[in-house]
Protein backbone atom coordinates (compact mmCIF):
# COMPACT_ATOMS: atom_id res chain seq x y z
CA UNK A 1 0.00 0.00 0.00
CA UNK A 2 1.52 2.92 -1.16
CA UNK A 3 -0.09 6.24 -1.27
CA UNK A 4 -0.15 7.91 -4.88
CA UNK A 5 0.88 12.06 -4.81
CA UNK A 6 -1.13 14.64 -5.31
CA UNK A 7 1.44 16.82 -6.91
CA UNK A 8 4.27 15.60 -10.00
CA UNK A 9 7.26 17.74 -10.75
CA UNK A 10 6.77 20.60 -12.77
CA UNK A 11 3.39 20.97 -11.22
CA UNK A 12 2.38 23.31 -8.42
CA UNK A 13 2.59 22.53 -4.77
CA UNK A 14 -1.23 22.60 -4.17
CA UNK A 15 -2.27 24.97 -1.27
CA UNK A 16 -1.29 23.44 2.44
CA UNK A 17 -1.05 24.56 6.37
CA UNK A 18 0.78 22.43 8.96
CA UNK A 19 1.97 23.08 12.87
CA UNK A 20 5.19 22.89 13.10
CA UNK A 21 8.18 24.31 15.97
CA UNK A 22 7.93 27.40 14.83
CA UNK A 23 4.31 28.34 14.44
CA UNK A 24 1.79 27.52 11.45
CA UNK A 25 3.46 26.89 7.80
CA UNK A 26 1.93 27.61 4.81
CA UNK A 27 2.91 26.95 0.89
CA UNK A 28 2.43 30.77 0.45
CA UNK A 29 4.97 31.67 3.21
CA UNK A 30 7.09 29.34 1.71
CA UNK A 31 7.14 31.32 -1.28
CA UNK A 32 10.09 33.60 -2.46
CA UNK A 33 12.71 31.05 -1.97
CA UNK A 34 13.58 27.78 -2.70
CA UNK A 35 12.01 25.46 -0.08
CA UNK A 36 13.83 21.47 1.06
CA UNK A 37 10.95 19.46 2.38
CA UNK A 38 12.77 16.10 3.81
CA UNK A 39 9.95 13.48 5.13
CA UNK A 40 11.37 11.26 7.59
CA UNK A 41 10.23 8.23 9.74
CA UNK A 42 10.69 8.45 12.95
CA UNK A 43 12.91 11.19 15.84
CA UNK A 44 15.63 9.82 17.70
CA UNK A 45 16.34 7.04 15.19
CA UNK A 46 19.67 6.27 13.97
CA UNK A 47 18.95 7.05 10.19
CA UNK A 48 16.68 9.94 11.06
CA UNK A 49 19.29 11.57 13.49
CA UNK A 50 22.16 11.17 10.91
CA UNK A 51 19.98 12.81 8.12
CA UNK A 52 18.74 15.72 10.49
CA UNK A 53 22.55 16.41 11.23
CA UNK A 54 23.30 16.84 7.96
CA UNK A 55 20.91 19.31 6.97
CA UNK A 56 22.42 20.97 10.36
CA UNK A 57 25.34 20.99 9.02
CA UNK A 58 25.06 22.40 6.10
CA UNK A 59 21.93 24.62 7.12
CA UNK A 60 24.14 27.73 6.57
CA UNK A 61 25.10 26.43 3.11
CA UNK A 62 21.51 26.03 2.38
CA UNK A 63 20.50 29.68 3.36
CA UNK A 64 23.34 30.92 1.55
CA UNK A 65 21.74 29.45 -1.68
CA UNK A 66 18.54 30.67 -1.02
CA UNK A 67 16.39 27.61 0.71
CA UNK A 68 14.86 27.09 3.40
CA UNK A 69 14.87 23.27 5.47
CA UNK A 70 11.53 21.93 7.02
CA UNK A 71 11.69 18.26 7.77
CA UNK A 72 8.35 16.47 8.38
CA UNK A 73 7.01 12.99 10.26
CA UNK A 74 4.24 12.02 11.83
CA UNK A 75 5.81 12.78 14.89
CA UNK A 76 3.98 15.16 17.87
CA UNK A 77 5.22 18.72 18.17
CA UNK A 78 6.75 17.41 21.58
CA UNK A 79 8.89 14.94 20.11
CA UNK A 80 10.24 17.35 17.44
CA UNK A 81 10.92 20.22 19.95
CA UNK A 82 12.85 17.39 22.20
CA UNK A 83 14.73 16.24 18.85
CA UNK A 84 15.64 19.72 18.14
CA UNK A 85 17.18 20.16 21.72
CA UNK A 86 18.82 17.30 21.16
CA UNK A 87 20.45 18.08 17.94
CA UNK A 88 20.40 21.38 17.48
CA UNK A 89 18.51 21.81 15.04
CA UNK A 90 18.11 25.33 13.39
CA UNK A 91 14.85 24.40 10.93
CA UNK A 92 11.27 24.01 11.66
CA UNK A 93 10.29 20.47 12.00
CA UNK A 94 6.40 20.05 10.58
CA UNK A 95 4.11 17.56 12.55
CA UNK A 96 2.15 16.12 9.80
CA UNK A 97 0.32 13.22 12.57
CA UNK A 98 -2.82 13.41 10.34
CA UNK A 99 -0.90 12.75 7.31
CA UNK A 100 -1.69 16.11 4.73
CA UNK A 101 1.50 16.11 3.73
CA UNK A 102 2.24 12.89 3.59
CA UNK A 103 -0.55 12.09 1.19
CA UNK A 104 0.13 15.71 -0.94
CA UNK A 105 3.70 14.03 -1.35
CA UNK A 106 2.63 10.54 -1.70
CA UNK A 107 5.46 9.31 1.13
CA UNK A 108 3.42 6.91 3.25
CA UNK A 109 4.11 2.72 2.42
CA UNK A 110 4.10 -0.80 3.75
CA UNK A 111 7.74 -1.30 5.11
CA UNK A 112 9.52 -4.27 6.67
CA UNK A 113 10.36 -3.47 10.12
CA UNK A 114 11.83 -6.17 12.23
CA UNK A 115 9.98 -8.89 10.08
CA UNK A 116 6.32 -6.96 10.23
CA UNK A 117 4.51 -5.14 7.82
CA UNK A 118 4.00 -1.49 8.97
CA UNK A 119 2.72 1.21 7.43
CA UNK A 120 5.11 4.29 7.47
CA UNK A 121 6.99 6.95 5.75
CA UNK A 122 9.66 6.29 2.91
CA UNK A 123 12.52 8.71 3.57
CA UNK A 124 12.11 11.39 1.28
CA UNK A 125 12.96 14.53 -0.09
CA UNK A 126 11.52 17.38 -2.55
CA UNK A 127 12.51 20.67 -4.03
CA UNK A 128 10.19 23.36 -4.36
CA UNK A 129 11.07 26.55 -6.27
CA UNK A 130 10.65 30.31 -5.34
CA UNK A 131 7.01 30.27 -6.84
CA UNK A 132 6.08 27.16 -5.20
CA UNK A 133 6.48 24.57 -8.21
CA UNK A 134 8.24 21.10 -7.19
CA UNK A 135 11.10 20.89 -8.90
CA UNK A 136 12.69 18.07 -7.51
CA UNK A 137 12.16 14.83 -5.82
CA UNK A 138 14.27 12.07 -3.96
CA UNK A 139 12.36 8.82 -2.98
CA UNK A 140 13.32 5.71 -1.14
CA UNK A 141 16.77 7.18 -0.69
CA UNK A 142 19.62 6.54 1.51
CA UNK A 143 21.39 9.15 3.57
CA UNK A 144 24.86 9.48 3.05
CA UNK A 145 25.60 11.80 0.26
CA UNK A 146 21.60 12.71 0.25
CA UNK A 147 22.10 16.44 2.01
CA UNK A 148 25.04 16.87 -0.30
CA UNK A 149 23.06 16.09 -3.65
CA UNK A 150 20.33 18.23 -2.48
CA UNK A 151 22.43 21.24 -1.84
CA UNK A 152 23.80 20.59 -5.07
CA UNK A 153 20.16 20.65 -6.66
CA UNK A 154 19.27 23.77 -4.92
CA UNK A 155 22.47 25.20 -5.96
CA UNK A 156 21.70 24.82 -9.40
CA UNK A 157 18.13 26.69 -9.05
CA UNK A 158 16.40 22.95 -8.73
Amino acid sequence: MTTTPSVAIGEPVPPFSVASTQGNITLEALKGRQAVLYFYPKDNTPGCTTQAQGFRDHHDDFLAAGARILGVSRDSLKSHENFIARHVLPFALISDADEQLCQLFGVIKMKNMYGKQVRGIERSTFLIDAGGVLRREWRGLRVPGHVEAVLQAVRQGG
